[in-house]
């Protein structure tokens, strides 16, 4: 397919067809993508140029609202393009991936209002298929637009996408998938062409991912919404978000059967609407809750949860010593300190992979608290083979840590590990966490540069732990006076 090749590209707010090629300028991008913050301001404006000061030695106490998945909420704001008219979305964590993502929305000729958790999205007028590169390159999450543009309007220009740095995450799936629902596909200059082989729009297929990828799930799922006929996708992920989405999609109109399950089969419909819907809680922010209170010996409660989305969690939590229960449907109350001995949690070892498996994302929070644990534990990382990045800044605060491939071997408490405050550096955002929590339970002052990781995921987490008895405060960073 070549760059001159147009399109007849149909925006819904007018019904007019104006042909565009597929280079066609984008909305003029000053307007939206230099506005001031649309969001309440996180703890800092300027992340970039913060670190976190961790005193540690401070039980926890108390309760901790949860908030958002802000996973889940990244794909549904991509899943509004599927939808005519104007969405209504609930729980919207205030985190900056949230904020990238209405970017790369308002590129598109999206409009984008946000109050409260809440956000109003309207999409009538559409004017571009090729959303903001810059946007899109800052996280993995900006991929996700293509499926809905793909399936609405039958064609879809993406740059490659960012996001942390945990290793391979290709689009070969994304790819094969969109040929397989009737799309040609080229990829040259970093930038993904793709468009309807037919030029109307996308046909139903059937569709094996050689990986269950949430990411590649939950595309396909969008692109398939709307594609003629019946679409069965295989090997999908069953992530709690997958089944959030298709939760959203359902509610917009669309017909998807079996999220929760290996197989998706979806009916797809000519036309989606708008509906009003509230995002799930944030189980990797809950899971993160769950281990501060183990890493600090703490006692607090949390909610909203559902603690079907952390059985994993929770179970490798109570063989350890954590004490967890569940009082009323949404809440969890959890006692790190074993009752019988009043000593160290057990070690107990982790093995990555997709749901209902031990979730990546919680794998370096995982591996801070092995440190304070007793005995030697074992971590596998089945995921994302780059995922081990935290290491090094383990160490450097005392951690007894052996990485040979993707698996580390952590010797606990009494066996060589001993935490000590240091200055260390949060190379992505679960590992920002993790030192996070590490900084609680060592000894002294822990310096954490590299905040901006953390902001992508959790929604103000020093206030919420100051809030719980923590002493941590965000503060200029060298950085910030060397510029």
């Amino acid at each position: 397919m070549s760059s001159s090749s147009s399109s007849n590209f149909t925006n819904p707010s007018t019904q007019q067809q104006t042909h565009l090629s597929l280079t066609f300028p984008k909305k003029p991008t000053s307007p939206s993508l230099h506005k001031p913050s649309f969001f309440t301001p996180i703890t800092s404006s300027n992340s970039i140029h913060t670190k976190l000061v961790v005193s540690g030695g401070c039980k926890l106490s108390g309760h901790v609202n949860i908030s958002g998945s802000k996973n889940s909420a990244l794909a549904i704001l991509a899943g509004t393009l599927c939808c005519s008219g104007t969405t209504k979305l609930c729980n919207i964590p205030n985190v900056s991936d949230i904020r990238t993502m209405t970017l790369v929305l308002r590129s598109l000729g999206v409009e984008v209002e946000v109050f409260n958790g809440e956000m109003i999205v309207n999409t009538d007028g559409i004017c571009s298929v090729e959303p903001c590169d810059d946007a899109v390159g800052r996280f993995r999450a900006g991929f996700f637009v293509a499926g809905p543009l793909l399936a609405r309007f039958g064609e879809a220009v993406i740059a490659m996408p960012g996001g942390c740095d945990i290793g391979a995450r290709p689009i070969d799936i994304y790819v094969q998938g969109f040929r397989a629902l009737g799309a040609n596909v080229e990829l040259r200059e970093r930038k993904l062409y793709t468009h309807a082989a037919n030029g109307k729009g996308l046909v139903a297929g059937r569709f094996r991912l050689d990986f269950p990828s949430v990411g590649a799930t939950e595309t396909l799922m969008m692109a398939a919404s709307m594609a003629d006929g019946v679409t069965v996708l295989s090997n999908v992920a069953q992530e709690p978000e997958v089944v959030d989405l298709a939760r959203f999609l359902n509610d917009c109109g669309a017909s998807v059967d079996g999220a929760g399950s290996n197989t998706l089969v979806i009916n797809g419909r000519k036309k989606l609407h708008g509906p009003e819907f509230s995002v799930i809680p944030d189980r990797i922010e809950a899971g993160t809750f769950l281990i501060a209170a183990a890493i600090t010996g703490s006692s607090f409660s949390m909610s909203p949860v559902i603690p079907s989305h952390l059985t994993s969690v929770i179970e490798k939590l109570s063989n350890a010593g954590c004490h967890i229960i569940q009082n009323e449907p949404n809440t969890l109350e959890i006692a790190a300190v074993p009752l019988e001995t009043m000593q160290s949690l057990q070690s107990f070892n982790i093995k990555t992979g997709p749901f209902p498996q031990f979730p990546t994302d919680l794998q370096p929070q995982t591996m801070g608290l092995l440190t304070m644990c007793k005995g030697q534990s074992i971590v596998e990382e089945l995921v994302f083979e780059g995922r081990m990045s935290h290491v090094r800044e383990l160490q450097k605060l005392g951690a007894c840590i052996r990485v040979c491939g993707s698996t580390a071997v952590i010797n606990g408490k009494g066996q060589g590990s001993s935490l000590r405050g240091a200055r260390v550096v949060a190379n992505d955002l679960r590992s920002g966490a993790a030192l996070v929590l590490a900084g609680l339970a060592s000894e002294g002052i822990t310096e954490i540069e590299g905040v901006t990781h953390i902001d992508r995921g959790y929604e103000n987490l020093e206030t919420k732990l100051f809030c719980l008895g923590a002493d941590i405060v965000r503060k200029s960073s060298s950085l910030a006076t060397q510029l």
